[in-house]
């Protein structure tokens, strides 16, 4: 059965233009956040084909959208457009597959197509649930493994459905170690600035005590792959 769908059009790949927008949308919110969990499934199974610089355009974007609402058109190199004439298209759906959550996703166009019409189709929905739906898609971009069960539970967290996922004290702990907010949902882009700058000022080399550099670069280390891997 399918719990939610959508529809994304882009440019072909011989066209000269890059172009997104959306077509069909099936992303149910209310109950089980199905529609977020496919949205934040897409961008967790696209982002890490990216180039870092693209990745933080992407963290950079779904800031603007959901602080700022609509935004300048192109982003990352790509014109979100109503317009679907002559544009190809991507099918992506969530399903109910025995009794459990499976993506079935659709991988033969580009990534970041697929990962800004996921953005933008989040930043139309109701005002009441794009906050948690966007909490799901910043989870996402921390993701740094296969787009498989373990990518689904640990996006699904405590917020999405209700899939088993891993406790959340590990999750916890890394990001106090890395001094955010324990229930905060920061981006890859900042899990990565924060940890240089921790490890920098734990080394001898920048000024830090000798004793217990390694144990703390050890730690920060630590708490860096929980947030990035899920566990």
């Amino acid at each position: 059965m399918v719990l939610a769908e959508i529809e994304i059009r882009h440019s072909r790949a011989i066209a000269p233009t890059r172009r997104v927008a959306l077509g069909e949308l099936f992303l149910p919110t209310d109950g089980p956040n199905y529609g977020g969990l496919l949205l934040a499934g897409i961008l967790g199974a696209r982002a890490a084909t990216l180039p870092d610089e693209e990745r933080d355009g992407v963290d950079r974007l779904l800031w603007d959208l959901e602080y700022r609402g609509n935004v300048a058109q192109p982003r990352l190199r790509h014109r979100f457009q109503t317009d679907v004439v002559g544009l190809d298209r991507s099918r992506h759906r969530l399903r109910d597959q025995d009794g459990g959550l499976a993506l079935h996703l659709d991988d033969h166009g580009a990534s970041m197509p697929q990962i800004l019409g996921a953005v933008y189709a989040a930043s139309r929905l109701s005002s009441l649930v794009r906050p948690s739906v966007f909490r799901l898609l910043r989870r996402a971009t921390r993701w740094e493994g296969e787009p498989d069960e373990r990518m689904l539970s640990y996006l699904s967290g405590d917020e999405a459905t209700f899939v088993a996922a891993k406790p959340a004290g590990d999750e916890r702990w890394a990001l106090v170690v890395l001094g955010f907010s324990p229930r905060s949902e920061p981006p890859r882009s900042d899990i990565l600035r924060r940890f240089r700058s921790l490890v920098r000022d734990a080394h001898p080399d920048h000024g830090a005590e000798v004793e217990g550099a390694s144990a703390r670069i050890t730690e920060l280390t630590e708490a860096k792959r929980i947030l990035l891997t899920g566990g």
